[in-house]
């Protein structure tokens, strides 16, 4: 059996570490909080820490969106009490220093082979600092990565009664204008009130990004959205910032029934509008709805 063993994993470069695709880091303005999204490639493995790092004292939520694991965690450091099984792994600490984020991971077995290389490997990298891992050792990483800031792209009303829909060109819009400096994280539908005016089913979409470029990223997408729209009203919104809370009032609102012009209006200062048709009003209710995916496709007429 032991040949056997041994036969079979001389074709893996590196039979004992499963590397993380990506991972990315944004950081609100003052460096207080940090979310840290990881796309896994190993739903178990992913799954296995988020239960156990969610138990780390930094960390302040950790969730499942997609194929990626996020962690929103509280700057600084703290220490961990490892015990294998009730607690073999966590997150020990995270700061912001400039354009940079580090993040500390510990684990005890293969906890610690998680923490150690097959983070420090990890696509989106910048840097890092790895013990030896394996066996019952108890091992580590910090890790450095680029900071980034959300963006947050709400559209509204691209299509007509004879063509389009907005949530395909959103999606493909999105692929496209993405790249190593603007990584495509979540794509949200929301439904709206429906008003009289809808196209079918009133809904707006929005697109979440990192980024380290925000203009650029904001200009690719504003032009294919013109270039490819097919109606006059289109609105296309943006938020940069790590929480677009403040604007969720006002996406209730919309998800619950019609509202004004000046309903927007009062909200205006927390978006950049970029084009401001009468879909405008959905595309700035969509963003506070990010990855809140059930509370984003309920019908509020109640």
């Amino acid at each position: 059996m032991e040949s056997d063993l041994k036969a079979g994993s001389e074709g893996l470069p590196d039979p004992y570490v499963v590397s993380y695709p990506l991972i990315v880091g944004i950081a609100d303005p003052g460096g207080d909080r940090i979310e840290v999204v990881e796309f896994y490639e190993c739903i178990g493995g992913a799954q296995w820490v988020r239960r156990h790092y969610a138990q780390s004292p930094i960390v302040l939520s950790a969730r499942s969106v997609g194929g990626t694991t996020r962690y929103v965690l509280r700057a600084g450091a703290a220490p961990l009490n490892l015990e294998g099984s009730r607690f073999p792994a966590g997150i020990a600490g995270a700061s912001v220093d400039g354009d940079e984020i580090a993040v500390a991971y510990l684990g005890m077995g293969g906890g610690g082979v998680g923490a150690a290389a097959c983070r420090a490997r990890a696509g989106g990298v910048i840097g890092a600092d790895c013990d030896d891992s394996g066996g019952g050792k108890v091992a580590g990483s910090t890790i450095r990565l680029p900071r980034r800031e959300r963006v947050i792209i709400g559209v509204d009303d691209t299509d007509t009664p004879e063509a389009g829909a907005t949530w395909t060109l959103v999606h493909n819009i999105a692929k496209a204008v993405a790249d190593d400096a603007s990584v495509y994280l979540s794509h949200t539908i929301v439904q709206l009130f429906p008003v009289p005016f809808r196209t079918k089913n009133c809904v707006a979409c929005a697109v979440e990004f990192a980024s380290t470029d925000p203009d650029g990223l904001v200009g690719r997408f504003a032009g294919l959205l013109r270039r490819h729209t097919l109606s006059e009203e289109t609105g296309m919104a943006v938020h940069i910032g790590f929480d677009p809370s403040p604007l969720r009032a006002y996406g209730e609102a919309v998800k619950r029934g019609q509202v004004s012009r000046a309903d927007l209006d009062a909200v205006s200062g927390h978006v950049r509008v970029v084009m401001d048709g009468r879909g405008l009003i959905g595309a700035v209710a969509a963003i506070p709805f990010y990855t809140e995916f059930e509370e984003a496709l309920a019908l509020w007429t109640g």
